[in-house]
């Protein structure tokens, strides 16, 4: 009986203290677009950088960032927005190519920037930028593609990136 007892418990302080715990991500490629859902109110996913995921308008506190097509213009254009009330935007750089844009994205290590943006306007392929949230925590991304067409009559915007967050506030970004 002793046997068994002491059995069952070696078992059960295994299974307890095994739990993994799973870190969020700090870097990634994810892609956000501006469909509109209805619950009990409208609603639209974005992503948040701390999180690592997309987040719904509706939540509090929502996401970093949400894609949106201009069409003040003849020609729609897409820009990403942000709900921080600051200026968060700031593009370091457009570039003739994916390859050259990853070589920029990848050597960028450090966030020196005077002068921020209301948004991302307009974006593209092979741009990096920097993000800049409400609590000063930075995240720089590279525009890896866009859509920007009509569907459905709606006009229909997408973007994907690739990113990398500072989780700990300083303008620095780890090496990989």
């Amino acid at each position: 009986m002793k046997k068994i007892v002491f059995l069952l418990l070696t078992m059960f302080s295994f299974l307890t203290g095994c739990t993994k715990t799973e870190s969020t991500r700090t870097s990634g490629t994810d892609t956000i677009d501006n469909i509109t859902y209805f619950s009990t109110t409208y609603y639209n996913y974005g992503f948040s950088f701390s999180s690592a995921k997309l987040i719904s308008t509706n939540l509090n506190p929502g996401p970093d960032i949400i894609v949106y097509v201009n069409i003040d213009n003849i020609t729609p254009r897409l820009t990403l927005q942000s709900n921080n009330l600051n200026p968060s935007f700031y593009k370091a750089g457009d570039f003739a190519d994916e390859a050259n844009a990853k070589t920029a994205f990848d050597n960028l290590k450090t966030v020196s920037v005077t002068q921020w943006q209301e948004m991302a306007d307009p974006i593209n392929a092979n741009q990096i930028w920097i993000y800049r949230s409400g609590t000063d925590y930075y995240t720089k991304f590279r525009i890896i593609s866009t859509v920007n067409e009509i569907r459905q009559g709606i006009p229909y915007g997408e973007c994907t990136f690739q990113w990398v967050y500072q989780p700990d506030g300083s303008s620095t970004f780890p090496g990989k």
